[in-house]
């Protein structure tokens, strides 16, 4: 029995989320605090709406902090799965296109895209350049304590058969979000296309996934192709956790009102984003369960990573559940 803690891959990649993160959580507290550092409006994080979005956010990046913190304990495999997965799931929706979108912008627009408004142009470098750092540290120290607790999901096939009584209530639900998806996505497409850099990048790249979940979910649910489940598992997850994190947060956005709320944040097609994105992640939820006891193939030993005692994978024996 090798009783070694997790391996270096996991560990690095957790360091770099958390160093990433310690910036941003730093800004917010002084922010809170009453500090007006990086802002030439020094009232405007006075305001009853901004003071309230800064608590949130601060409160959603400890979450991922101490998610991050989990990965490299021994006990984060034994914690309830919904208590890891739900937060990643929306975190890593928001994230995903962030980490794509702010290197794309900046490469197209160049650093003065960061430039104007209230808030000083190094204060948005950070601030993104966090996102990225902690989207990429998050993204693979989930994957890597993925494989070790879910290996099943690594190394079973779409159309490995397993038990599902559920079944018919996934169908409906992924063949009815597919062309609300579909609808959603085009609308995202419209909006990027002739924008300007930022909405281009950002509002395709939204419009992709959500189209490209809803189809992977079809597929997933109707168990087609040979090759392994993890790859349309991927679409599903991006595609879903960024219709309804992304919705779910515009939402909020548009309901306090203040500086945040210009521009149309928060419009009819971010509300059935949101929606829709709960339904597929509903759907992906009872499908996960399901499939958590399908593990008659050995899993692929991750190089970065030591073996953990069986001690350690209690919770891991029980799948999803």
């Amino acid at each position: 029995m090798n009783t070694h803690g997790p391996g270096i891959g996991r560990l690095t990649a957790a360091i770099v989320a958390v160093a990433a993160m310690l910036p941003y959580l730093t800004l917010k507290i002084l922010w809170l605090t009453g500090s007006s550092i990086g802002l030439s409006e020094p009232g405007l994080m006075n305001d009853p709406a901004m003071v309230g979005m800064n608590a949130m956010t601060f409160g959603m990046d400890v979450v991922a902090l101490l998610l991050a913190l989990s990965f490299t304990m021994r006990w984060g495999l034994r914690l309830p799965a919904w208590l890891v997965l739900l937060p990643l799931w929306v975190g890593i929706g928001l994230l995903s296109v962030v980490a794509v979108a702010a290197p794309v912008i900046a490469v197209i627009s160049g650093l003065q895209v960061f430039g104007g408004g209230p808030i000083a142009p190094w204060i948005y470098m950070m601030v993104y350049g966090g996102f990225v750092g902690q989207a990429v540290g998050l993204m693979i120290a989930f994957v890597l304590y993925s494989r070790d607790r879910w290996p099943g999901v690594f190394t079973t096939a779409v159309n490995q058969p397993f038990p599902s009584p559920t079944r018919p209530l996934q169908e409906v639900l992924a063949w009815g979000a597919l062309p609300v998806a579909v609808a959603i996505g085009a609308a995202k497409l419209a909006e990027a296309f002739g924008a300007d850099a930022a909405v281009l990048v950002q509002e395709g790249l939204k419009g992709l996934l959500a189209i490209a979940g809803a189809v992977a979910l079809v597929a997933v649910v109707r168990r087609r192709g040979g090759g392994p489940f993890w790859r349309p598992l991927v679409l599903v997850w991006l595609g879903s956790g960024t219709l309804f994190g992304w919705g779910l947060y515009l939402m909020i956005v548009k309901s306090v009102g203040g500086p945040l709320s210009a521009g149309g944040a928060g419009g009819l097609v971010d509300l059935f984003g949101m929606l829709t994105g709960l339904v597929m992640g509903m759907c992906g939820a009872f499908l996960l369960v399901e499939r958590s006891g399908v593990r008659d193939v050995q899993p692929v030993q991750q190089p970065l990573e030591r073996q953990h005692g069986e001690r350690d994978r209690s919770t891991a024996d029980h799948g999803h559940r």
